[in-house]
């Protein structure tokens, strides 16, 4: 109940949900640079495949020449020649 009436209060203010919550946010900007927003840690790293773990699932990108570059305890991007990205369901969210 006191989650409801928390999201009531946020989309009242306008509040973006990955300010409020826990909720990644993915910017791409073109196939060279990825940031994510939100994330919990590394789990994988070469030069061509990176395995990030977010609060909802994995996000795993995939390319050449891949880097990470500008991390802070919230934010990480990564460079490089992205070919794809994809994205792993780990948590369940409530239907409430």
């Amino acid at each position: 109940m006191r989650k409801k009436r928390f999201e009531k209060i946020e989309k009242m203010l306008e509040i973006p949900q990955e300010v409020c919550s826990n909720t990644p946010k993915i910017t791409i900007t073109g196939f060279d640079e990825l940031i994510i927003e939100n994330f919990k840690g590394i789990l994988e790293y070469e030069e061509f495949f990176v395995r990030i773990n977010t609060h909802i699932g994995i996000i795993n990108v995939n390319g050449y020449q891949l880097g990470l570059e500008n991390m802070t305890n919230d934010d990480i991007k990564v460079t490089g020649k992205i070919e794809s990205l994809e994205i792993e369901r780990t948590v369940e969210e409530n239907a409430d």
